[in-house]
């Protein structure tokens, strides 16, 4: 198993026991992103981390049309 699958199943797991102890579904995504963002800054370069960050929120769009990626 690749480690994006296991983050992936601990994150359906983690969402899983939020539902059942009765939590919004968005606020435990936000809070679980704040906790993996605090931690990494641990052992990250914070530049790198915040450059990460940055390219994950400017292609948060499945749809979004890039012109480089047109044959």
């Amino acid at each position: 198993m690749g480690v994006y699958t296991w983050a992936r199943q601990e994150l359906e797991q983690s969402l899983r026991a939020a539902q059942m102890q009765g939590l919004d579904e968005g606020m435990a995504l936000r809070a679980l992103l704040s906790a993996a963002v605090e931690c990494s800054k641990t052992h990250r370069e914070i530049a790198d981390l915040a450059s990460e960050l940055r390219f994950m929120a400017d292609n948060l769009d499945d749809d979004r049309d890039y012109s480089f990626m047109r044959p």
